[in-house]
């Protein structure tokens, strides 16, 4: 019994850390942002950071794996529910990281200006490990599931549930540079359109679905990140 209280009040107190260095790399920016900050901000001492958390980089490194996780649980429950088909789950994912992007876009737009950084490629790379570990079997049920159904023309759930899961993160990197470039100026809105209609081609051929059958984002949501 001991253990779990002590769990549950770690996780609480390094919560609270998070929740603070959320707000500061939201309002002052990470760059800008020290651990005194965070340290001033809950009235703790250096030995209280450096139980839970060994640099400032550890500190975003959690940050982000905290939004991940959000995302990822707010999946869980569209890609489980039986009464969807296939391709309903996968439009409604798709659909569900937009919307939990735009409900978080401080958020979003803070980790944007250090997420490139060469210093931060490692923290990339870890989150990038951890959705595939914890979204490839999720995929791999669904692409079974349409299988199943006839809709999805593959070989093999799991194989391709990896390949789709690796374009799906490859857009979403991509999204970010585009997102950059929006902002200087520098493209054009239909490079975002013709870059979105690739993908969503994509996956279309690595599903075996129709030209047209998969809506991989709306217009609005376009017009909200890239207008």
């Amino acid at each position: 019994m001991p253990r779990t209280v002590n769990a549950t009040l770690h996780t609480v107190r390094r919560d609270a850390f998070l929740d603070v260095a959320q707000r500061l790399v939201e309002t002052k920016g990470y760059e800008a942002m020290s651990i005194q900050d965070v340290l001033d901000a809950l009235e703790v001492s250096k030995g209280a950071f450096y139980h839970y958390f060994d640099s400032k980089q550890a500190l975003l490194e959690a940050v982000v794996e905290r939004f991940a996780d959000g995302a990822i649980a707010r999946m869980a429950p569209i890609l489980g529910d039986p009464n969807l088909s296939a391709l309903e789950k996968l439009e409604r994912v798709f659909a569900g990281i937009a919307v939990w992007k735009a409900e978080r876009k401080d958020l979003v737009l803070a980790i944007i200006e250090v997420w490139s950084s060469d210093s931060n490629a490692i923290v990339r790379e870890k989150l990038r490990r951890m959705t595939v570990r914890l979204m490839t079997p999720r995929f791999s049920a669904v692409i079974k599931q349409g299988i199943d159904e006839g809709v999805f023309n593959v070989a093999s759930p799991d194989e391709t549930a990896t390949v789709l899961l690796s374009v799906m993160l490859g857009f979403q990197e991509q999204a970010t540079h585009l997102f950059i470039a929006r902002q200087a100026n520098t493209i054009p809105f239909e490079v975002v359109e013709r870059t979105v209609a690739g993908y969503t081609a994509a996956y279309e051929r690595i599903l075996g679905i129709p030209k047209g059958s998969l809506t991989l984002t709306d217009r609005a949501t376009l017009h909200f990140w890239f207008g």
